[in-house]
């Protein structure tokens, strides 16, 4: 059997909005490298875009889940514990920040803005760490969704920069918190890739455009891009990789 495989294994996805999220690229991969999934939506509204793609996965739990919501994370965590009773590996795939916020320069961020943005977007992935500690008995792997802007200014990504900034951080924290109970975490990053949650940052189409200009590869990169290293750091053939930021973006991050 391939190293590069998911037979047996568990895992938690959050984040997706529809086909086009990277969230659905990566739990694609998941699922066809054989491991179990458990999906959630965001409400009642994205449920319906989200439960086909959740049956083509064959979801074994489709649950809601928005972490503003107080309790909501703790009965997605519950219904596992319920359902498998352990878990293998966690994509958390959101973000968000209040549009006038997002458009704004980051020192005229408001501190309503700035928390909130904080909270879904970083805060929220310890959260699920802390959750998902228990339950990874065998070990597992915890992963997240970057940006280059989180390392270098981006004009237009704003107040997204500082919070993707943080959630890499924490990314490096938690790795070492959890490396000696065989728990990974690792922070994807890709291009920037024409999803739901991108088209609220402004003149987004213009980075795409000069990403594809100056990336080595003058190409921008796909869901199933992100799905196939996402699936790969979640296989026990990347055991012994931890604390990464993975640069996804035809080295893009090389040359901008």
């Amino acid at each position: 059997m391939s190293l590069i495989s998911l037979e047996g294994k568990r895992g938690l996805v959050v984040g997706i909005a529809n086909d086009s999220s990277i969230a659905y690229g990566c739990a694609k991969a998941f699922r066809a490298l054989g491991a179990e999934l458990a999906v959630t939506y965001l409400n009642a509204k994205a449920e319906r875009h989200v439960k086909p793609l959740a049956d083509e996965l064959e979801a074994s739990l489709f649950l809601p889940l928005d972490v503003r919501v107080e309790g909501e994370l703790e009965a997605v965590f519950a219904a596992i514990q319920e359902k498998w009773g352990k878990l293998d590996f966690v994509l958390h795939s959101i973000a968000f920040a209040p549009k006038e916020d997002l458009h704004a320069r980051v020192v005229d961020a408001s501190r309503e803005g700035f928390l909130l943005a904080m909270d879904v977007s970083c805060h929220s992935f310890v959260r699920m760490a802390k959750l998902a500690e228990p339950l990874m008995v065998d070990g597992g792997c915890l992963q997240t969704v970057s940006f280059y802007g989180g390392e270098k200014v981006v004009e237009h990504y704003n107040l997204m920069g500082p919070v993707k900034a943080a959630l890499e951080s924490v990314t490096r924290y938690m790795a070492a918190e959890l490396g000696t109970k065989g728990i990974r975490v690792h922070a994807l990053s890709p291009g920037p890739l024409a999803t739901r949650a991108a088209s609220g940052i402004d003149r987004f189409d213009e980075l795409m455009a000069r990403v594809t200009e100056r990336a080595p590869t003058h190409h921008l990169v796909t869901i199933e891009d992100v799905g196939a290293y996402a699936a790969f750091l979640a296989s026990d053939a990347a055991k012994s990789l931890t604390g990464s930021v993975a640069f996804i973006d035809g080295g893009y991050n090389i040359v901008g």
